[in-house]
């Protein structure tokens, strides 16, 4: 299943505010006998500021981080910008698409991308005239 996940240009209908730069998430992906599990750092992102859809084979992972710096006070130095994430893969037929599951905490996105359950073998009795 190892090539069940294959990264597909990052580009996406959505566009970023233009003050707001567009990274690419690090990622880690783990195979399991039930699949594979997708594991993104957004910092900063909260549940409503997430966005997991797939369509047409294609899973797309926007995140939007919320401003760190309290409406009362203004930014003097800062090192971890306002930034918006994206990051798509293409998924196999193998990836069963209605039983994807995404979960956040704490600014980690797990997606859990389950196999397609395969068709058991059965023996097809044959008629006869």
């Amino acid at each position: 299943m190892s090539g069940d996940l294959i990264p597909a240009g990052d580009a996406d209908s959505r566009e970023p505010q233009p003050t707001r730069p567009l990274v690419m998430p690090p990622i880690d992906i783990f195979e399991t006998a039930e699949g594979l599990t997708l594991v993104a750092d957004l910092p900063g992102v909260s549940g409503d500021g997430v966005d997991v859809q797939v369509q047409d084979s294609k899973l797309t992972i926007y995140g939007r981080a919320a401003d760190a710096v309290p409406e009362d006070a203004v930014a003097v130095h800062r090192e971890f910008p306002e930034a918006d994430f994206l990051r798509s893969f293409i998924l196999s037929d193998d990836v069963d698409h209605e039983r994807i599951e995404a979960s956040l905490n704490a600014g980690v996105l797990t997606v859990s991308l389950p196999r397609t359950p395969r068709s058991k073998p059965r023996k097809i009795n044959v008629a006869t005239d």
